[in-house]
C-alpha cells in the first residue's frame, strides 16, 4: 500500500488489488469510506453506528483473507482464531488505556 499525501486536504491511497476478489475490493473501499466518515462526523449516532459497522466490516474482511482460504484444508479455524486473538489484544489495549499514536 502506498499513501500519497497530495496536500493537507486530500490523501490518495494506492492498494495492490491483484490478489483480491471483487468482493474484497468493494469491502476495502467501503471500509475506507466508513473510517473517513467516523473521523469527521459531528453526529453522535453516526459516530457510533459507523464505527461499529467499520469494526464489523474489518472483521469480515479478515475472515475472508486469502490466508484462511488457503488453510481451510487443514481444518484449523484460522478466521475465528485470528478474530478472537485480535479482540483479546484490543481488549488489553482498552483496559490499559493504551492509545496507539504514530505522530509523537
Amino acid at each position: 500500500m502506498i499513501i500519497k499525501p497530495a496536500d493537507q486536504k486530500k490523501m490518495f491511497i494506492e492498494i495492490d488489488t491483484t490478489e483480491m476478489t471483487s468482493a474484497q475490493i468493494r469491502m476495502v473501499k467501503t471500509l475506507n469510506s466508513l473510517l473517513n466518515h467516523v473521523l469527521v462526523t459531528e453526529s453522535e449516532s453516526e459516530y457510533f453506528d459507523h464505527a461499529a459497522e467499520a469494526m464489523r466490516l474489518c472483521a469480515s474482511l479478515i475472515k475472508q483473507a486469502n490466508f484462511t482460504e488457503d488453510m481451510k484444508a487443514n481444518g484449523i479455524p484460522y478466521a475465528e482464531q485470528v478474530l478472537e486473538y485480535s479482540m483479546d489484544v484490543l481488549q488489553d489495549h482498552m483496559s490499559q488505556a493504551k492509545v496507539i499514536s504514530y505522530d509523537n
